[in-house]
């Protein structure tokens, strides 16, 4: 762990931050939330690499990296912070090193583990939002049903082959579907994996960028237009579609 001795908006971080303060959305105001703002990243791999590079690059100021995973050369194709000599490191530790690097106005965390229930609940006790950039249905499910009962946002993307999708289940809102309304708990051993079918790993940081734009506008306008929106992309012919998720009413987690 690291300790900031900077103010987060001194003439550096102004100079730093410049191009983002001029948003109106965000202005010094909105700044000032992403230095006071404390996100969970849970997964390192091909969502969370570039997910964590914006919102570091954003000026967030705690970001928290969970992956019990270690860096494979078979990572290198997609998962962008590892070079060839992370491999056999583990993948919090190596992308909290990149991170830290990138900017040391920020402190940057790392869980070499893969979070538990109980680990989860304790975590979302202290930060304000959540990004699941994991790869399997088990975790989606674990990290949902923890994220509704604390009333954390949680930003969900996940992709195969060459498509994509985007989810943002702000559980502020207490009539908001869930991850499970959308897909029933129970999934996990029929579920497609990128390990069997492959994945584009552009379309991967297309889909990390995104979750860190939700990320970045949940914690600066405190809305996003995508909560209770599933975002669809197909990526070999770049068609996107928006679909209205509605809370089902025997979702075993909501209903």
């Amino acid at each position: 762990m690291t300790s900031t001795t900077t103010d987060p908006l001194d003439d550096q971080a102004l100079l730093r931050y410049a191009r983002q303060i001029l948003l109106p959305e965000i202005d010094l105001t909105g700044q000032q939330a992403l230095a006071a703002s404390r996100v969970l990243i849970l997964g390192m791999g091909g969502l969370g690499c570039p997910a964590a590079q914006y919102l570091a690059s954003a000026g967030v100021g705690t970001l928290t990296l969970c992956d019990g995973d270690r860096v494979e050369i078979s990572n290198l194709q997609r998962q962008t912070l590892y070079s060839e000599a992370d491999l056999g490191r583990p993948k919090a530790l190596a992308a909290r090193d990149r991170l830290r690097a990138m900017n040391s106005q920020i402190q940057v965390d790392a869980w070499t583990e893969m979070a538990q229930p109980g680990s989860l609940t304790t975590a979302l006790d202290a930060h304000d939002l959540v990004l699941d950039c994991t790869d399997n249905f088990s975790s989606r499910h674990q990290i949902n049903r923890a994220c509704r009962r604390a009333g954390k946002p949680l930003i969900s993307a996940a992709a195969i082959r060459w498509e994509g999708q985007l989810a943002v289940f702000d559980f502020r809102s207490p009539g908001v579907a869930c991850y499970a309304c959308l897909y029933p708990d129970g999934m996990e051993d029929t579920a497609d994996s990128c390990t069997r079918s492959g994945v584009l790993g552009p379309l991967l940081g297309v889909l990390g960028g995104m979750q860190a734009a939700e990320a970045i506008r949940l914690l600066c306008t405190g809305g996003s237009p995508l909560t209770g929106q599933l975002l669809l992309v197909d990526a070999r012919y770049w068609q996107w579609r928006q679909i209205a998720l509605r809370r089902d009413p025997a979702c075993s987690v909501c209903a």
